[in-house]
C-alpha cells in the first residue's frame, strides 16, 4: 500500500509456543535476546555438505507462513531444523520460550509440533480410526484436558467419517494424507509444520484435498509453517510468505505484498497475480454476488455459497485489470476501482507491468496491471495518476464447495 510496495515489508520470526517439562533448563532472555509474544524467531547459519544455509526471519504466532523457493533452496531444511531434526548452529524463540540457542537443544520429542510429511507416514496394520487415535495417545500431560481440537471436530473438518474404518492401502494418496494430517493435529501440537504435503498427488488428488487444507486455515488458532515450490498453493493457503534462494531469505512479509512488490520476481511471472481478503457485506441472491469490502472499495464476487460476515479470498491475474482514465459506462465489467499509479516496468515485449495502489489516494490495497505498450503511451499514463482498475475476472476460492470459481463480472 502506498508509494513503495517494500515499505511495509515485514521480517518475521520463527517462534512457537511450548511447554518445559519441570526438568527443562529454562533460560531468561537477556538483553540482546529476542522476546515477542507468540511470535516464531529462527535463526539458522551452517552447512550440510556442500549446501550452506543461513536464515534470519520471523513468523506470527497464528495462520499459514509459507517457505517458498525453487527446489533446493533450503526450504525443507529450515522446516527440520524448526523440528529438531536437523541441528544446525542457531537460535530459536517460541513465544516466551527457547528451544535452541548456544546453550539450549530441544530434542524433537519435546517439542509441541505437529509434523506433516510429503509422503503420508501411516501404520499400513492400522485402519483410518486407529491411525487418528495413536496421535491422540502420544498426547503428552502439558496437553491433557480440552486440547486444541477434538477428535470428531478433526474428522468433520477433514472430511474423514466415511474413511475411519478403511486400511491405509484402500485410502487414495489425498484421503492418505488428510488422516496424516488429522493425526498430527490429534496430538495437540502448538505448531503445525507441513513439508510439501502435496507435492506426491496427483493433479486431481490436489484439489481434492486443498479445500480441506483451506478449512483448516480458517479453523485453526496454532500457526502452520507450511513448505511448497507451487505458487498456486502458495496464493491459496498462505497469510505470510518467507522467500527463500540459495539457503538465504530473499524477503519475508505479507503474501499480498510480497506478490506485487517491485523489487521481487513474482511480478514478472507471465502469470503474475495478486491475492485480496475481504469482509462479505451484501449478498445479491438474484444474481448471485456479494459485495466484499476491501481496504478501500468494493468488489463484486459469486455468492452462492458465501455467508454475510465472512472474510474471503480472491486472486486476480494482471492481466485481467485493464486501466482507464474515467469511470466506465455501457460496459459488462462491473468491477472498477479507483487507483493511483505508483511505478511501472516494461517487462514483456510490449508489455508494461503497472503497479497500483486502490483508492483515490492509494491508501489501498497494491495490485498489477498486465498493459500494452501502446495502451500506456496512448493514455499518456505516468506514476501519481489517478486511474480506474477495470477487473475483468476474479477467482473466488471457495473451500465450502471445493472448488476455484472464476468470475467474469
Amino acid at each position: 500500500m502506498g508509494p513503495s510496495a517494500s515499505a511495509g515489508r515485514r521480517y518475521v520470526d520463527l517462534c512457537v509456543h511450548c511447554h518445559l517439562d519441570d526438568d527443562d533448563n529454562r533460560k531468561t532472555p537477556g538483553p540482546g535476546d529476542i522476546v515477542s509474544d507468540g511470535v516464531i524467531t529462527a535463526q539458522f547459519h551452517g552447512s550440510i555438505g556442500e549446501f550452506n544455509l543461513s536464515v534470519d526471519f520471523q513468523a506470527p504466532p497464528q495462520g499459514v507462513t509459507a517457505l517458498f523457493g525453487h527446489s533446493g533452496c533450503g526450504k525443507t531444511t529450515v522446516l527440520r531444523c524448526i523440528a529438531g531434526l536437523t541441528r544446525l548452529p542457531g537460535f530459536l524463540q517460541v513465544g516466551q520460550e527457547v528451544w535452541q540457542d548456544e546453550h539450549t537443544f530441544r530434542p524433537t520429542h519435546r517439542r509441541p509440533i505437529g509434523y506433516v510429511f510429503q509422503e503420508p507416514s501411516l501404520f499400513p496394520h492400522l485402519s483410518a480410526r486407529g491411525n487418528l487415535t495413536y496421535g491422540q495417545r502420544r498426547i503428552t500431560r502439558h496437553a491433557a484436558g480440552p486440547g486444541v481440537v477434538q477428535f470428531d471436530e478433526v474428522i468433520e473438518l477433514l472430511g474423514l467419517v466415511p474413511l475411519l474404518d478403511r486400511a491405509p492401502a484402500n485410502l487414495s494418496g489425498g484421503e492418505r494424507q488428510r488422516v496424516a494430517i488429522g493425526r498430527a493435529l490429534l496430538t495437540q501440537p502448538e505448531l503445525l509444520l507441513m513439508d510439501e504435503p502435496l507435492a506426491s498427488l496427483d493433479r486431481f488428488s490436489k484439489e481434492d484435498i486443498l479445500p480441506y487444507l483451506e478449512r483448516l486455515h480458517d479453523s485453526l488458532s496454532i500457526p502452520l509453517l507450511y513448505v511448497s515450490h507451487d505458487l498456486t498453493e502458495v496464493e491459496r493457503l498462505a497469510d505470510y510468505l518467507v522467500l527463500l534462494k540459495e539457503g538465504r531469505i530473499q524477503a519475508a512479509g505479507p503474501l499480498a505484498e510480497l506478490l506485487t512488490a517491485p523489487d521481487l520476481p513474482f511480478a514478472r511471472l507471465p502469470e503474475a497475480s495478486m491475492v485480496l481478503e475481504g469482509l462479505i457485506e451484501s449478498v445479491d441472491p438474484v444474481y448471485g454476488l456479494n459485495e466484499m469490502r476491501l481496504s478501500s472499495g468494493y468488489l463484486l464476487v459469486p455468492g452462492d455459497s458465501a455467508t454475510l460476515g465472512t472474510r474471503r479470498r480472491v486472486k486476480i491475474l494482471a492481466t485481467d485489470v485493464s486501466l482507464g482514465r474515467r469511470p466506465p459506462t455501457d460496459t459488462s465489467i462491473l468491477n472498477s476501482l479507483p487507483a493511483r499509479i505508483q511505478s511501472h516496468e516494461f517487462t514483456a515485449p510490449h508489455q508494461v507491468t503497472v503497479f497500483i495502489a486502490l483508492g483515490v489516494n492509494g491508501e489501498g490495497d497494491n495490485i498489477l496491471a498486465r498493459i500494452s505498450h501502446k495502451s500506456w503511451d496512448t493514455l499518456g499514463l505516468k506514476p501519481g495518476d489517478l486511474v480506474y482498475a477495470r477487473i475483468k475476472a476474479v477467482a473466488l476460492t471457495d473451500a465450502l464447495a471445493g472448488t476455484e470459481q472464476l468470475f467474469a463480472p
